[in-house]
């Protein structure tokens, strides 16, 4: 059995730090991180807001995310050898043919406007926070190329809440989850209905 698990929301809100805890506890898992399809610099539009527009989906290779994604489902043992994984099983078996259960995680800050992508994930999660605690979280992140004066305000802000909009537009079966919540509360909400969704498909 296959299952693909979609943790969103916005930047610096927890998405990272909240797969990487579910990754340790869900055995023969493995992750598509979003942030590993940007397309190169020279590639990412300039706005009128005179910023590189780098959170829309024309700054990224969704087709290639969309491809690797298929690709586990394809052949999960396959796709877990060639990343490093050892495909091992769950504790959590097919009760009527005992085959392995297989689990996915894609990670990434914009999952939820590209319906190719939605078409192939089972359980969606949503992470938000508030603009104030967006704003001070993301100042005190060290990126590889540091955010220019202004970027926040003028195009990672307003970019979000266009791709909330059309996200809660496009697809209503999201659960929202309020990234002010310590890491334990929210491991645990989605870690429960994780198991509570696979039991009714196990």
């Amino acid at each position: 059995m296959k299952f693909i698990i979609a943790i969103g929301g916005v930047t610096n809100g927890g998405k990272t730090t909240l797969t990487n805890r579910l990754m340790k506890v869900l055995s023969n898992c493995c992750v598509v991180h979003q942030d590993d399809f940007f397309k190169p610099q020279d590639q990412i539009a300039i706005g009128a807001d005179g910023f590189k527009q780098y959170d829309t989906l024309e700054a990224l290779d969704m087709e290639a995310m969309v491809a690797t994604v298929r690709a586990w489902v394809e052949n999960p043992r396959k796709f877990a050898l060639s990343h490093g994984v050892e495909a091992t099983g769950t504790e959590i078996e097919d009760k009527d043919t005992d085959s392995r259960l297989h689990i996915l995680i894609v990670e990434g800050f914009l999952l939820y406007t590209y319906p190719p992508l939605m078409d192939l994930l089972d359980q969606k999660f949503f992470i938000s926070i508030p603009y104030q605690e967006c704003k001070l979280r993301r100042s005190t992140r060290n990126y590889t190329v540091p955010d220019p004066p202004g970027l926040f305000d003028a195009h990672v802000w307003p970019m979000y809440l266009k791709n909330r909009a059309q996200m809660n537009v496009l697809d209503a079966n999201i659960v929202h989850l309020d990234g002010r919540s310590s890491r334990e509360s929210l491991f645990t909400e989605v870690f429960n209905a994780v198991q509570e969704r696979l039991n009714t498909l196990l």
